[in-house]
């Protein structure tokens, strides 16, 4: 997984009147948890921004006058009117504990269903992954090719070799669907063949019959 780095400052004082003062000076009031003491600190809000609205997700190393904590988003709170950032929770990584995370899914490859003109639908962007910090990828990779119209691809196709998804194994991610407008397509030219047929047939039996006249 990648990793960026944010610059933060120290807060002195905690609560909600100093949280207050920290969001009008236009920067977000932030907290790592970890095996040590808490950290409480502030970060820019357009710095924050940026980190929080992406699909990607990253290791920060945060510094914070001159200490660098190696972390990942936990917590994100938002206010309830104007979706401003108001506060966020970070979580102190160890190489050897496990954590849980949620990871971005990539579907790559050219469905035959959709080739075919199926509709392909995904139900899960994001998984949870309970995982050591060095092992967590970018994104889990989903190859749709083989996929044909009516088939899936559940939590339990997926290959992992060092994440243990959490989510339900019989959760489907992805599928594809017949489309409304190929079933209808495909209803009228099984009408327009039987009618062309029955006629074929009408024309038949009145050519037999002047045959016999």
């Amino acid at each position: 997984m990648k990793e960026v780095s944010l610059s933060g400052s120290a807060r002195t004082n905690v609560g909600k009147k100093d949280a207050k003062a920290v969001r009008v000076a236009g920067n977000v009031p932030c907290v790592v948890y970890g095996a040590g003491k808490q950290i409480h600190f502030s970060v820019k809000h357009v710095d924050m921004e940026k980190l929080i609205y992406t699909p990607n997700v990253h290791i920060i190393n945060i510094d914070v006058e001159g200490t660098t904590v190696k972390t990942i988003i936990q917590d994100i709170q938002f206010h309830p009117v104007t979706d401003r950032v108001v506060h966020v929770d970070f979580i102190e990584l160890q190489d050897d504990k496990k954590i849980r995370v949620n990871i971005p899914v990539n579907l790559f490859g050219r469905s035959i269903g959709v080739l075919n003109g199926g509709k392909l639908q995904q139900i899960f962007r994001r998984l949870k992954v309970y995982a050591l910090p060095g092992d967590l990828p970018d994104t889990i990779e989903i190859d749709i090719s083989p996929l044909k119209i009516g088939m899936a691809i559940r939590v339990s196709d997926v290959n992992t070799d060092k994440l243990n998804i959490i989510n339900s194994p019989n959760a489907v991610i992805c599928s594809v669907k017949m489309a409304r407008g190929v079933v209808e397509d495909e209803e009228e030219e099984e009408v327009e063949e039987g009618a062309e047929g029955a006629e074929g047939a009408e024309g038949a039996e009145g050519a037999e019959e002047g045959a016999e006249a």
